[in-house]
């Protein structure tokens, strides 16, 4: 089953997106475990255990925001790794990732830095592994962000990305598509107090590709060993990706 339409998409200005935020940023770690129901955290771990870290992997995470993936990548108890350098444009939500890191002691471990997704600011073959969580969407040229991560990985390297879906199983579909478009924005807006943000991530997710389509967009950019994994039901997909040994 397909989605019935594709919205249009909704603007995707980098300027814009990272001023969006940024004003959310102090309510935006307990806005994802309310309103996934504490899902992000486990989410985020099956994420870095695709990855099989032994200790000694460099990790990129690319919109990493409040570093809530590039913390759990340096201190996973099944295999972690040794340094996460985190990238985000959004200069509020890094602000609050390096609280978070120090409060930590992870400050040297996971620097976080200013960059944006098309130009990561990492030389060619520089990481191990790359992650990113729930950021892929909000990128103005995604194509251009793939091939970023293809570059700074080195041969051998595995990607794994996690986004929002759309569950295709009757029932499932439509309650979920209630909660997302109806209730999550309401929830949102109201705690956040900006309405806009909560608004634009349901359209941002209906206008993301399938999951075929974004799997395609990976194999352009040379990605192989290709996987796009649904978690609960297809709300979120994991996408998992190797660049040729």
């Amino acid at each position: 089953m397909t989605r019935a339409a594709v919205p249009a998409a909704p603007s995707k200005d980098p300027a814009r997106i990272a001023r969006m935020f940024d004003a959310i940023s102090p309510r935006y770690d307990l806005l994802n475990r309310l309103l996934s129901a504490g899902l992000d955290q486990r989410w985020r771990a099956r994420a870095i255990r695709t990855l099989r870290l032994t200790g000694r992997e460099r990790v990129l995470d690319l919109c990493t925001g409040t570093a809530d993936l590039a913390i759990a990548a340096a201190t996973a108890s099944g295999g972690h790794a040794a340094r996460v350098v985190g990238v985000d444009f959004a200069a509020a939500m890094l602000d609050l990732g390096r609280k978070k890191t120090r409060a930590r002691g992870l400050d040297r471990r996971v620097p976080l830095v200013r960059g944006d997704a098309t130009r990561v600011p990492l030389p060619d073959a520089s990481v191990d592994a790359a992650t990113i969580a729930f950021g892929i969407r909000n990128v103005e040229r995604p194509e251009r962000a793939c091939a970023e991560l293809f570059r700074v990985l080195r041969p051998g390297g595995r990607l794994a990305v996690l986004e929002f879906g759309v569950p295709r199983a009757p029932g499932v579909r439509q309650l979920y598509l209630w909660y997302f478009r109806r209730l999550l924005p309401a929830i949102g807006g109201l705690i956040s107090r900006h309405n806009d943000a909560y608004a634009y991530l349901p359209e941002s997710v209906g206008a993301f590709p399938e999951p075929e389509a974004f799997s395609a967009l990976l194999s352009q950019a040379g990605f192989v060993a290709l996987a796009a994994r649904p978690l609960t039901f297809g709300i979120v997909y994991l996408y998992l990706a190797e660049k040729p040994a």
